[in-house]
């Protein structure tokens, strides 16, 4: 028998992202994009609560969970401490391995003060630490998930469920995009695999599905798809999206309820106006020589991850609103094992594209109005596990915040002394979304979806917006 060709539906739950993916995610829009039976584009400009001081976000994920003690919160305690079991007076904590029965380990970073703030940051991050007047660091983080998939999807989505709409899709929601010709939400995942958890990450859940993530690799081809099928010339195209949206139109007005339709016309014609368009903004080759260095794209192991970061700015300079970037693969930065070699192999290809990154965006006036996130799923325990690596540490971790009216030049929060929980200004994943929310002109508890009954929102039932963050 043969077997019957998936609808669109069943083909967008299996396509891996890219440029078809984008045009087939936007035409499953849900109910309430229809006015008067007029079609409208779901991803319009729209007004937040408050004037912003930031207008769009690159957040850098570090896939895998980076030790916050091993770069950027220091614990001379813990070295002091070196080779002893954890004492009793840090109470017990939960790992997956019994690792709170391993010895403690300190790290064998040399970390040092810089900038104005005299802010400390280990020697993984040379470059970085050059702009630390830049970065409000935040080293009271805390989740709730000891686990990678439900830890990914709560610094993604503000819950530990797969299911619910990625912050870039809660923005696309609330702000829409400042490019007709470019999706609002871009995802550059790792060339080396996918964060675990997979595409959830950045999905929209039960927001309208134009608001997802549009996966763009790095390399030579960054969108898949753009280009114009062979043999199918401009105006033929043009006739073809034009014939599509008048019987999609016409069909609409016997279903005013069915909503689809207004992503679906949308999705062609964003997708015919990016084959003219994204060429332009992922052409590298119109960078001059002393910018593709700062990114690093003159050394092999920056020269990826720094191709990405050049392919962020350019793309927050033409209107992307949320752009998001994953450092490592399914693994990542997951060091279980010599850590040492694992950390320092990322921080060396990380480092100088994220410094090149800032640099970039303030000497081009795009990092007052542009927020750029660091962080990973969560940190790492002080305790070993096995002899040289550490496990998931969900309790306490750093994350830091840059441009887009963050304060820069301060360290907020601490861990205890060995680093296991945070201690003081415990700033949990929902306060980080919330102040993120602020800063881009929202009240978190304004910004809502009605879903199954219920006016749903990013943060839950919780968060509080880090004030002292907030210049």
């Amino acid at each position: 028998m043969t077997a019957l060709p998936p609808d669109r539906r069943s083909f967008l739950r299996t396509a891996g992202g890219g440029f078809g993916a984008l045009a087939l995610a936007a035409m499953l829009g849900e109910d309430g994009l229809l006015a008067d039976e007029k079609p409208i584009d779901p991803l319009a400009p729209k007004k937040p609560h408050f004037e912003p001081s930031a207008k769009r976000v690159i957040f850098l994920f570090m896939s895998g969970g980076p030790s916050h003690v091993d770069t950027f919160d220091p614990k001379p305690e813990l070295t002091r401490f070196h080779g002893q079991k954890l004492p009793e007076s840090f109470g017990p904590v939960k790992t997956r391995r019994g690792v709170d029965k391993n010895k403690l380990l300190a790290s064998a970073r040399t970390f040092k003060k810089h900038g104005k703030s005299g802010i400390e940051v280990s020697d993984w991050f040379p470059h970085v630490a050059e702009r630390v007047d830049d970065i409000c660091l935040l080293r009271g983080c805390h989740g709730d998930s000891v686990t990678h998939p439900e830890s990914v999807y709560l610094m993604n989505t503000g819950s530990i469920l797969m299911g619910r709409p990625s912050l870039g899709a809660w923005v696309s929601y609330g702000l829409g995009t400042e490019n007709r010709n470019m999706p609002a939400f871009v995802v550059m995942p790792d060339p080396g695999g996918w964060p675990k958890g997979g595409a959830p990450a950045w999905g929209n859940g039960y927001v309208p599905a134009a608001y997802q993530g549009t996966v763009v690799k790095g390399g030579q081809a960054p969108i898949e798809h753009l280009a114009t099928p062979s043999g199918v010339s401009a105006a033929q195209q043009r006739r073809t999206l034009d014939f599509i949206a008048e019987s999609n139109r016409a069909f609409g007005t016997t279903r005013s309820a069915d909503s689809e339709l207004s992503a679906r016309i949308a999705a062609y014609e964003l997708a015919y106006r990016m084959q003219a368009h994204a060429p332009d903004v992922v052409d590298l080759t119109k960078e001059t020589e002393e910018t593709k260095a700062l990114y690093g794209l003159d050394r092999k192991e920056t020269a990826e991850f720094g191709t990405r970061c050049l392919l962020a700015r350019r793309m927050v300079e033409r209107g992307v609103r949320f752009v998001q970037l994953y450092s490592g693969d399914t693994n990542g930065w997951d060091a279980h094992s010599d850590l040492e070699k694992n950390h320092g192999t990322l921080c060396l290809q990380s480092d100088k594209p994220i410094a090149g990154l800032l640099t970039d965006l303030k000497r081009r006036g795009l990092l007052k109005d542009t927020l750029v996130v660091w962080g990973g799923e969560f940190g790492r325990t002080p305790m070993t596990e096995g002899t040289n690596g550490r496990d998931h540490n969900p309790h306490g971790f750093s994350m830091w915040l840059a441009g887009g009216g963050i304060k820069g030049g301060q360290a907020l929060g601490a861990t205890d002394a060995i680093g296991l929980r945070a201690a003081e200004d415990k700033t949990h994943v929902h306060d980080v979304h919330a102040t993120i929310l602020h800063l881009l002109g929202f009240n978190h508890l304004k910004l809502t979806f009605r879903h199954n009954g219920r006016n749903e929102r990013l943060t839950d039932n919780a968060g509080e917006v880090i004030d002292k963050a907030i210049a």
